[in-house]
């Protein structure tokens, strides 16, 4: 497969996923942390590390904004759930399989 091709399916994987994980604000950063260790914050750091390899402008804020579909303080205002102390607990024991040997 051509290079070119790659980065276009990629692209167009990439531009799903963020539709996806906007149309379903119900789950929630923290759910995505236990499952997949990322999230949408995880996300927007990614996409500005790539932008700032390559000498675009996007910030962190801007990246968040690409991933959220809106301003991050809109959408925490208005999806963001307080975690539950069950959730709160599954990411420490996520974490802490990650120190393990």
């Amino acid at each position: 497969m051509a290079d070119t091709d790659r980065t276009e399916l990629e692209a167009a994987a990439f531009r799903q996923l963020l539709a996806h994980l906007q149309q379903h604000t119900e789950v929630q950063n923290i759910e995505l942390m236990i499952l997949a260790d990322f999230c949408r914050n995880c996300l927007a750091k990614w996409y500005a590390a790539a932008a700032a390899e390559r000498g675009i402008g996007v910030d962190y804020e801007q990246a968040r904004e690409i991933v959220y579909g809106m301003p991050y303080a809109e959408w925490k205002d208005k999806y963001q759930r307080e975690a539950t102390p069950e959730q709160l607990a599954a990411y420490q024991a996520r974490q802490k399989l990650k120190e393990s040997p």
